[in-house]
């Protein structure tokens, strides 16, 4: 399959020399567009570095907690089968698109970035499964079953969201390796997963932790009570 053209050309504009290859994701059966490891595999100029802190190609690699979450809705796909699915800051769209292979009725992937959109449109053809996608998670209606996070909280001014997630969802599941004291009323630790960002930044081994939390809204007295999953 032709490598996505406008996600080569946005990359090279970061890094001239790097491309992006259709890459296996190790314990899964999927792959992604992710930048080629032998590109990050040397020292940047001051210049690439700029251009990578200000205008990082997130939706080029497939983090340690999004990994994580795919490996585990694969194995246990009673969360997602036959259901509505919201995937948040979507990325590659790797949680969303290991969604669909695990049965689920519909799949949004849904990110601020076009690129990221982009990036989850070639992967989601490359793995052929079919999503949604959206760019405004607030502007979609409190329909899902479940809401998908990973690797969102590494910016802590985003801790605020876990409000908003039950507010689109009657379920959440957040993968994160970076936040330690996490602490939620509404979240409680599921289960402790390992895996690591590809192609591998070397980052501290500890980021290959990756905790999974799990909400669940809580009825109100006019609602009826949400389905078990």
């Amino acid at each position: 399959m032709k490598t996505p053209l406008e996600l080569q050309q946005s990359l090279s504009e970061l890094l001239g020399d790097a491309r992006l290859v259709s890459t296996d994701l190790p314990g899964t059966e999927l792959k992604l567009w992710l930048i080629d490891a032998h590109n990050m595999d040397r020292a940047f100029t001051p210049d690439e570095t700029r251009r990578i802190l200000y205008e990082p190609p997130y939706w080029a690699f497939c983090w340690a907690s999004g990994l994580a979450l795919a490996r585990f809705l694969a194995e246990q796909p009673q969360w997602v089968k036959g259901k509505r699915v919201l995937d948040f800051g979507a990325g590659s769209g790797v949680a969303a698109i290991a969604a669909a292979r695990a049965g689920a009725l519909e799949v949004v992937a849904c990110d601020l970035d076009p690129l990221a959109l982009a990036a989850c449109r070639a992967n989601a053809q490359l793995n052929n499964v079919q999503l949604g996608y959206s760019s405004d998670f607030f502007a979609e209606a409190d329909r899902f079953d479940l809401i998908l996070v990973a690797d969102v909280l590494y910016d802590r001014e985003n801790l605020p969201l876990l409000d908003q997630f039950p507010t689109r969802g009657q379920h959440t599941l957040v993968a994160d390796s970076r936040v330690r004291d996490f602490k939620h009323p509404l979240y409680q630790q599921l289960s402790m997963l390992k895996a690591l960002t590809l192609p591998d930044l070397a980052e501290p081994h500890e980021f290959r932790n990756v905790s999974l939390y799990h909400a669940q809204r809580e009825p109100t007295a006019f609602s009826s009570p949400a389905q078990p999953l």
